[in-house]
């Protein structure tokens, strides 16, 4: 919920830190912000744009694909990772940067004892979902391209799982010893819908770009590689396109006609890197 993470929040106009007075989280300097009845709040500037969140329909695609367990190898990867974290963080804070529904923060803080989650995201749609993922988590609608709205050295882990990566600002709301936990696809990742239904296809040189735009803030600690293989229906194989960057790019009348030459189910690659820095 939002007070287990307004110890950590800043405000997105000066930077000083917001405390929550009943359903309005408050700076010294006068700036306020409602939380919305659906959970979250927004802590978006008033010059900000919205218009690259994901839509109502690819949250929804996203929730019902994830719900079904499909992407369990990742979040339990994930899980193991954070556990594996240096640190005591059973009064920490684990901050979920392009958090989406909130699905892999509440299976990571599942397997932590105490810390508080925070959410950040750019999609009110997503985040609807996310404040209702797990007691801990409080959500919060920011720019990941924009100063974070989180304190200097709050956070024991940043996930980011197929999200954008702000090195300078994960740099600074980590704590000293904190580490980022990044999950990306690999070029093997979907390769079979790539190829069958002509979907966007991911870069061999993803993880040295990755580590270029990340240096010098972080620098990569540990790699695991997941792999494993989904057996989709056309229902779900179309939800896969509708959750990501492919829904941007995809005539519907050409994905149904490419989803039907397809087997059902169709078996699938999941493939991704899930990377350590620090």
């Amino acid at each position: 919920m939002l007070q287990d993470i307004e110890p950590h929040l800043a405000c997105p106009h000066c930077a000083q830190h917001l405390a929550l007075d009943g359903r309005t989280l408050r700076c010294p300097a006068g700036h306020s912000f409602d939380q919305a009845r659906q959970g979250y709040v927004s802590l978006l500037p008033g010059d900000a744009h919205t218009g690259t969140g994901d839509t109502a329909e690819m949250v929804a695609a996203r929730s019902d694909f994830l719900a079904a367990g499909h992407y369990r190898p990742v979040a339990e990867a994930l899980a193991d990772a954070a556990a594996d974290a240096p640190g005591d963080l059973s009064d920490g804070l684990v901050a979920d940067l392009g958090a989406g529904t909130g699905h892999y923060l509440a299976h990571v803080l599942d397997r932590l004892d105490g810390p508080a989650g925070a959410a950040l995201d750019i999609s009110k749609y997503a985040l609807r979902r996310a404040a209702r993922a797990h007691p801990r988590i409080g959500a919060v609608v920011c720019d990941a391209w924009r100063p974070l709205p989180l304190l200097d050295d709050c956070a024991d882990l940043v996930l980011n799982v197929f999200a954008p990566r702000n090195g300078p600002e994960i740099r600074r709301v980590l704590r000293p010893g904190g580490r980022l936990l990044l999950v990306a696809p690999t070029s093997r990742h979907l390769r079979e819908l790539v190829s069958g239904l002509g979907l966007l296809s991911v870069d061999e040189e993803k993880e040295r770009r990755i580590d270029e735009k990340l240096n010098p803030w972080l620098r990569p600690i540990d790699r695991t590689e997941v792999e494993f293989t989904l057996r989709l229906s056309h229902r779900d194989a179309a939800a896969v396109v509708g959750m990501g960057p492919n829904a941007w790019h995809t005539d519907p009348d050409r994905l149904a006609a490419a989803l039907a030459a397809l087997p059902e189910p169709v078996e699938v690659t999941g493939s991704v890197l899930l990377s350590v820095y620090g």
